[in-house]
């Protein structure tokens, strides 16, 4: 059976309970397990005899049975099994007298102790690894790691004099050799057979396989309650034997030699095996090949000698059979190389592609309405809306399209830079399409934009089109945009749609771009009647560092708006923990003051209703996730994508965090946490309160119908309703110049440049504005340092890299938002940024040897798999 990273582990793993428990961790396909990176990897367990053992203190020893008996306990149900073991081979081997010590293992279950009882049987050869203590005067080993060897390896210390002496210092290793297990190769999933007609089957053929396998470094992945992380190793270790894997990785790059011993293969309870493939391609050469033909290279041959990186198939080996910790680093580097390569050499081909295509020139004209419009304003443009005006004026000039990103404090003044842009397309005759990712913010702009042109001459259409319009005036809306009259389209996702047409369309300006995946903003290509390609511009106030610009967005222009519009009064913002109930009070107490004095408050909670308890923050709204998903990129594993099942669009519509932060044991086991705070709840709770009596409260959610949310943001606005309770749907493009005070709940469990977004919805008239971050976060936990991240800092740069450096990248750039998988699972994009321009360079280089990488296959199609797996990231490929 011919096995590739596409072939479907519901075809391969005969345990279907097993394939959907892996499913629910977003592994699906071979692909999928081989990329499910571990987030640690154990050290070497060092070899000690019984006589050295210091309690606390992890080893490993061989031994034999001499006695074992089962105890019922009677103070409690249940069971104590004893075995004693005596080292007297293993310690002659290491020159120390021999000993004994007790293995103690408690059960409630019978059948675990029948079974560990056949296993334990008097004269059985052991290897034991665990951690010692002492009991009633002898050491004593509680529910340690147990591995039988088979009978016939002519006793527990035979040929173990070098293994076990070398192994003196503590570290295991082998008498002269650098690497402790360089020459050993790791024999799990156990299948050896005992005796013909024996129902007990070995774990190991000898003593010193055995040890090794206890020994040796293990990695650990993030698993669930409905699977463990040695199944999850079991079951990548099976496929990476079903493709060819029969010898484990050495030092020197290359697959070991016919001298070591090889992976056994898995039983067929756990794979399905084929017939005749037991025995098939047992060489270490033919299985060298076979592993790399079904794990071709990516990275180009002349990339990989020159950086000195593996094989991808002997990194994928080495990470999840590492014979070192030194190793498994080494291929960890290799991996994460190749996403550098593989994203920007995507990024670079879609910017090569980008010009090739034709646009509409749109130049300046003299008394233009770009000028006038600008002339009219009742402020000052900053330094920085100049420049950035009159980069993208030249941009627009050219016949080829524009591909810009404008990135913006909140406040910054972006929309007046867009507009200047749209004038200067409309002014050359064309349309000019602007799409916000909300009716509000819609028809926000549109209500703005149209008190903004309304002195200029000629007059300038602005239309707005929205999917919560009523029938006829989106009809009116669809007639002046097919039209192709000159002017200003202000519009929703409605400008997605089939039926919305504008032939004359020469620049697309997109708002709060991570809101938007690329196959919309790519259907706006074929609104035109003539084949060019419109001029974009896309905007976003999510505070991006340089690094991650230059790994997300390297086929973009990117511009920066660092200044605030004067007038602009820092935030002050306080961190509360939510059990501190008398500074809770003093809190509310301040709010109701504001809001006497004319001012309104936002109170955000992450879910909508109290009974989504299968929507909580555990559940792993991002990642990827995430996840954990890591996700991973800052911490340099793949956790972060892996945490748990992806959220359908409901689940993320019900709440608004747009990372949970899950947070795991040393084992990769998801820890629970209180359940999140909801809209409902909060606001009931709220207006019983002394502090708010006479004063009406509004919610807000993104289930809420379009007429509902426009009627209550009025509302809010106009005062009837000061104080409003809602999700994060306030987080983007929501302007209310009385709101003056933000309480966001479960603060602890938002990304920073969230919180930073939903800190900008207040301040915007100019009045003192207060941020109330309520935490229920352990003091000194990861949680509580990024909220004093928030409260110490206004800037938004810093706060993304602090960001960035707690979470990952894809996190950052939108993958909770928009349900997306991302394709980077190790690469860090504040740690790596040298590897980045690194591999920029030498994607350059190749590229422009072989613009269409028609000698590289292979990585032809990363690039395009990658371009597809990131469709909802900020990227404009």
């Amino acid at each position: 059976m011919s096995i590739t990273m596409d072939t479907t582990l519901a075809s391969l793993v005969t345990n279907k309970r097993r394939v959907s428990a892996l499913k629910s961790l977003g592994i699906v396909t071979v692909g999928d397990a081989l990329t499910y990176y571990p987030f640690r990897v154990t050290e070497p367990v060092p070899l000690r005899a019984i006589r050295e053992a210091a309690p606390g203190q992890q080893m490993a020893f061989a031994a034999v049975i001499r006695d074992m008996r089962v105890v019922p306990m009677n103070a409690r149900r249940g069971y104590r099994l004893e075995a004693t073991v005596d080292d007297a081979d293993f310690a002659r081997s290491r020159r120390v007298p021999g000993s004994t010590a007790r293995l103690t293992f408690f059960s409630y279950r019978k059948s675990y102790v029948d079974w560990v009882s056949m296993r334990l049987r008097a004269g059985t050869s052991v290897v034991v690894s665990g951690m010692p203590s002492e009991y009633m005067g002898q050491l004593q080993f509680t529910h340690p790691e147990i591995l039988t060897v088979a009978p016939g390896s002519a006793g527990a210390g035979a040929g173990l004099e070098g293994y076990a002496r070398g192994a003196a210092s503590g570290n295991g290793a082998f008498a002269g050799s650098t690497d402790p297990y360089a020459s050993v190769q790791s024999a799990y999933p156990p299948a050896v057979a005992a005796s013909s007609g024996a129902a007990l089957k070995y774990d190991a053929d000898t003593v010193r396989e055995a040890l090794t396998r206890v020994c040796r470094p293990r990695p650990v992945y993030h698993a669930s309650s409905r699977i463990s992380s040695e199944h999850i190793h079991e079951t990548i270790l099976g496929l990476l034997w079903m493709m060819g894997a029969r010898t484990s990785s050495t030092p020197d790059g290359q697959l070991a030699g016919a001298g070591s011993a090889g992976i056994v293969a898995p039983t067929t309870d756990t794979i399905a095996v084929q017939n005749g493939e037991e025995n098939s391609g047992t060489t270490a050469e033919s299985g060298a090949e076979a592993l790399s033909q079904s794990i071709p290279d990516v990275l180009p041959e002349s990339v990989r000698k020159a950086k000195n990186l593996m094989h991808r198939a002997e990194a994928f080996l080495a990470i999840h059979d590492p014979a070192s910790t030194t190793r498994f680093k080494e291929a960890i580097e290799t991996l994460r190389y190749e996403e550098a390569f593989v994203s920007q050499t995507s990024l670079l081909k879609a910017r090569s592609h980008a010009h090739k295509s034709a646009a509409h020139s749109c130049p300046l004209v003299t008394d233009s309405l770009r000028d006038q419009f600008i002339a009219s304003l009742p402020f000052s443009l900053t330094a920085g809306q100049q420049q950035v005006i009159h980069d993208i004026a030249a941009d627009l000039a050219h016949d080829w399209p524009m591909q810009r990103l404008l990135q913006g404090e909140v406040g910054s003044g972006k929309t007046v830079v867009a507009l200047a842009a749209m004038l200067q397309a409309v002014d050359a005759g064309y349309q000019a399409v602007l799409v916000a990712p909300t009716q509000v913010l819609a028809e926000q702009h549109a209500e703005t934009i149209g008190r903004m042109v309304e002195q200029l001459k000629p007059a300038i259409p602005v239309t707005l089109l929205t999917g919560g319009m009523k029938l006829a005036a989106r009809r009116k809306a669809l007639a002046a945009a097919s039209s192709g009259e000159p002017g200003i389209i202000v519009a929703t996702h409605a400008a997605f749609s089939k039926t919305f047409q504008a032939p004359h369309l020469a620049l697309v300006v997109i708002d709060e771009q991570h809101r938007f995946g690329v196959e919309q903003r790519e259907s706006l290509n074929a609104k035109t009647d003539d084949g060019t390609t419109p001029h974009l511009l896309v905007m976003t106030a999510t505070p991006i560092p340089r690094t991650a610009a230059m790994t997300w967005f390297g086929d973009l222009d990117i511009s920066w708006l660092t200044e605030l519009p004067g007038g602009r009064k820092p935030i002050r913002t306080v961190v509360v923990n939510e059990a501190d109930a008398a500074t809770m009070c003093r809190m509310f107490a301040h709010i109701r003051a504001r809001v006497d004095a004319g001012e309104r408050a936002y109170i955000v909670c992450p879910r909508i209703d109290a009974d989504d308890e299968g929507n909580e923050g555990g559940s792993g709204v991002s990642a990827a996730a995430g996840s954990a998903r890591g996700r991973a990129a800052a911490s340099g594993s793949s956790a972060r994508t892996a945490a748990g099942g992806r959220a359908t669009r409901a689940a993320a519509d019900a709440i608004g965090i747009d990372d949970p932060y899950e947070t795991f044991d040393e084992n990769g086991e998801t820890v629970a946490r209180p359940p999140l705070h909801a809209v409902a709840e909060i606001a009931d709770r709220l207006q019983k309160l002394p502090q708010f009596q006479g004063i009406r409260f509004a919610t807000l959610t993104g289930r809420d119908k379009d007429d509902v949310k426009t009627q209550v943001m009025a509302d809010f606005a106009g005062g009837e309703t000061p104080i409003l309770v809602s999700t994060t749907v306030i987080e983007v493009g929501v302007d209310v110049k009385q709101a003056s005070c933000i309480v966001i709940f479960d603060a602890d469990r938002y990304g920073l440049s969230q919180l930073h977004q939903l800190r900008g919805r207040v301040g915007r008239g100019g009045t003192n504005s207060w941020a109330f971050l309520i935490s229920r976060a352990e003091p000194g936990s990861p949680a509580e340092q990024r909220l004093e991240v928030i409260h110490h800092s206004l800037d938004g740069a810093e706060i993304a890299q602090a960001d960035l450096e707690f979470r990952g990248a894809g996190d950052v750039l939108g993958d909770a938002q928009s349900g997306g998988k991302s394709s980077l699972k190790l690469l860090r994009v504040v740690k790596d940024a040298d590897m980045i321009a690194d591999a920029r360079t030498r994607a350059e280089q190749l590229l422009a040897a072989d613009p269409e990488l028609a000698d590289e296959v292979q990585l032809a199609g990363a690039v395009l798999d990658f371009t597809r797996g990131n469709e909802t990231f900020l990227t404009s490929s």
